[in-house]
Order: structure tokens, then sequence, then C-alpha cells
């Protein structure tokens, strides 16, 4: 089971009955989900939290708390989280200390793809080290940011972006991935299939007319009046 942007509030922003309802409605259909479907991975892409890139220490432990608490799972059932731009910061806002606070706690997956900058980075350089290595493994991405893409114009599936929004172009490196690092993912991973999130709506989209990516609506009622995630299965 794939979700994404769960978006929950900390001590900052949002109002505090705001907060309780959302956090009720995410957990209600998450535990639900878990019950009815018993999925036997659980992953979530990105923006677990809303605020963690602003969060005191104490802040942080009491959004964990409440976090582990909503997404309570039995022993058998994995979950990954991968780190979003709201729990870490964008690219130039990240720091080894905001990374190791979170996969810490969370267990995260690496932040493959907020590191996709190109500029040389320290933590660019790792994480490209790491996707190399990674690359001779796996045929299958799970991204945090989309790959490139112009704009929504052509997505299709369910739960896409409002019409007045459609036609307005996706920023490189904020709203996808660049057109080079697109391209180095296509080149490194002879992908079946990517998964992503960040956009809050749907996109299914088809890069070299032949590799499909579709990402995710965001689970949290605060960003949308439908929230939904996706069940797959994985045969081997």
């Amino acid at each position: 089971m794939s979700l994404a942007d769960t978006h929950l509030l900390g001590e900052f922003l949002g109002h505090w009955l705001d907060k309780l309802r959302r956090k009720w409605q995410v957990e209600r259909v998450f535990q639900t989900a878990l019950w009815l479907l018993q999925p036997e991975v659980v992953f979530i892409l990105e923006d677990a939290f809303d605020e963690g890139k602003w969060s005191t220490p104490e802040a942080w432990a009491d959004d964990v708390e409440q976090f582990q608490k909503m997404f309570r799972h039995p022993s058998h059932v994995q979950l990954k989280v991968v780190a979003g731009n709201h729990d870490t910061g964008f690219h130039y806002e990240m720091n080894t200390y905001e990374i190791e606070q979170i996969e810490k706690v969370l267990i995260s997956e690496r932040l493959f793809s907020m590191a996709l900058k190109e500029d040389s980075c320290g933590i660019c350089s790792e994480a490209e080290a790491e996707l190399i290595e990674v690359s001779y493994r796996l045929n299958c991405s799970r991204e945090r940011y989309p790959l490139y893409w112009r704009s929504d114009a052509n997505c299709s599936g369910e739960d896409v972006a409002p019409p007045e929004e459609k036609n307005i172009p996706l920023k490189e490196n904020y709203d996808v991935l660049s057109w080079e690092a697109s391209q180095k993912l296509l080149c490194w991973f002879q992908l079946h299939l990517d998964v992503s999130g960040h956009m809050h709506s749907t996109c299914e989209v088809h890069h070299g007319g032949r590799i499909p990516e579709l990402s995710f609506p965001s689970f949290s009622w605060r960003n949308r009046n439908n929230p939904s995630f996706i069940m797959g299965n994985a045969y081997i």
C-alpha cells in the first residue's frame, strides 16, 4: 500500500481543532485500510510531517509520537517512509542533523531525489554514489519528487489537478526533478515503473513514450477533499 503527503501539522501552523480533526481522519482511514486490505508493506512517499524542518527537539519528539500512534501497524507489516521537503527542507535547506534525525526515528529511506540538484554538494555526491550502486539491483523506482514533465496538461487518471492548474508550467527542482536529473535516473535504472508524491494530485505520464510514472494524491484532507492511496501486487 502506497500513500503520500500526509502533512501532519505540528505546533506552529494550523488551528488546534483543525489539527485534531485532520489527524483523526488520517488515523481512522489508515487503520481501516490496514484491517480491510492487509498489506504486507506500506510506503509513505514523503512529507509525513508538515513542519519537520522547523521543529524544535521537543516539538519533533511530540510529532514523532503522534505519527507512531497514527500509523501503528502489526509487526509483520513493513512501514517505509521516504522523507520530503517538509520533513527536512529542500535541497539547499537540508543538513546532516535533519537527515539523521528523521532516519533515526522513522527508519526512513534514503533522501535520493531531494539531493539530485547536481551541484556537487556532499549530500548530493553521497546520494549519487548510492543510486549508482542500487541501480544494479533494482528496476522499480520510488521517488520523492516526480521525474521531469512540463505541466499537468496531459495528465490522465483519477484525482488529477483542477483545470485552472493543469497548464501551469512546473518548476524544475521544485515541483519536479530537473530534466538532467531525470535523464540520469532513467539511464541508471531500467525502470518498469516510477511512483512519486509531492504534487498532491494524481498524474499518470509515460517517459520516452514507454516508462509509466504514477504520482499519488495527498493522503490529507487538508490538501484535498478526496485523499486516496494505491494498492498494488508485486509478482516476482
